[in-house]
């Protein structure tokens, strides 16, 4: 399996960090999950067709984790410079609520795709089409070819439901995603021995921790000692960060990464990675990471 972190940042918009979504490469498939701000640019620089995305799984509904999906469904359907189209429906699994929020997509998207159905049609008109399949509880949501995703609920907060992580399983190896939310058993159950174990992390100086807003946030998040905790009895071979909630104020600075490491120190001693956008997962016998190095073309693009 490969995995890539197509977006490891939160609401606040940052170049460095596009928003939550993350790639998985397995089986002779290309699984999607969750698709924030930028989702399309990040897949582009891999040099992977948005065309050949077979599925998009979402955790929850907060905007930072769709704002990105007409993005991709519209963009792979789309006649652009080289670029393969879809000839097959726009495939999305989440929780109740994933086929509400495609069809009313598709209402709101309904004017662009009349114009280039009559100007510059396409190649197949199922290439716009969408599928959605919804699930309400824990278990496995997709089979194929070898590779099974099982969904399971987490804590995001009471109001923020549903909302869940998935196990990602193939040929003997695993990868869990926490999605948003709280210090988590079920992170645990779901994560105990897994090759890769990514998950979200939320932080701020002490000096915020009196403001009823910042305490507000920080209760639908997990902390870098809980995160810690998690990774220590799960005791994946990787621990990996993404989704940073670093927060700030205009007189007190966000938190810095190394602040970030050493307060997960406090409870966790094992492999630890700090995720970046475009980093990947070689999931076999042990865990490769590598870092992302732009291409000729991203450097000049950005001169």
């Amino acid at each position: 399996m490969v995995i890539t972190l197509l977006g490891t940042g939160s609401p606040t918009p940052l170049p460095n960090r596009f928003g939550p979504s993350a790639l998985i490469q397995a089986g002779g498939q290309t699984l999607l999950f969750d698709a924030g701000r930028g989702v399309p640019i990040r897949i582009h620089q891999l040099g992977v067709p948005l065309a050949k995305i077979d599925v998009l799984f979402l955790t929850h509904f907060h905007s930072d984790h769709t704002s990105g999906i007409p993005d991709v469904w519209l963009t792979r359907w789309v006649r652009t410079s080289g670029a393969m189209e879809a000839t097959t429906p726009f495939n999305v699994i989440g929780p109740i609520g994933a086929k509400a929020l495609m069809s009313n997509l598709e209402k709101a998207y309904a004017d662009d795709i009349r114009i280039r159905m009559a100007a510059e049609p396409p190649p197949s008109p199922q290439g716009i089409a969408t599928s959605a399949m919804e699930f309400d509880r824990d278990g496995v949501v997709y089979e194929k070819g070898g590779v099974t995703v099982i969904a399971f609920k987490v804590d995001h907060g009471p109001a923020v439901k549903p909302a869940y992580g998935y196990r990602i399983e193939h040929v003997g190896r695993s990868v869990v995603l926490s999605g948003d939310t709280t210090y988590n058993e079920n992170v645990i159950k779901y994560g105990v021995g897994a090759d890769l174990l990514i998950h979200e992390v939320a932080a701020a100086r002490p000096e915020l921790m009196t403001d009823a807003h910042f305490q507000r946030i920080m209760r639908h998040h997990t902390i870098p000692e809980r995160a810690g905790i998690v990774f220590s009895k799960a005791r994946p071979k990787l621990a990996v960060y993404t989704h940073f909630i670093l927060r700030s104020s205009a007189q007190v600075p966000e938190p810095t990464l190394e602040d970030v490491v050493a307060q997960t120190r406090r409870t966790y001693r094992g492999p630890l990675e700090l995720g970046e956008d475009l980093m990947s997962f070689e999931v076999g016998e042990g865990v490769t990471v590598r870092r992302y190095k732009p291409q000729v073309q991203d450097q000049a693009s950005a001169i």
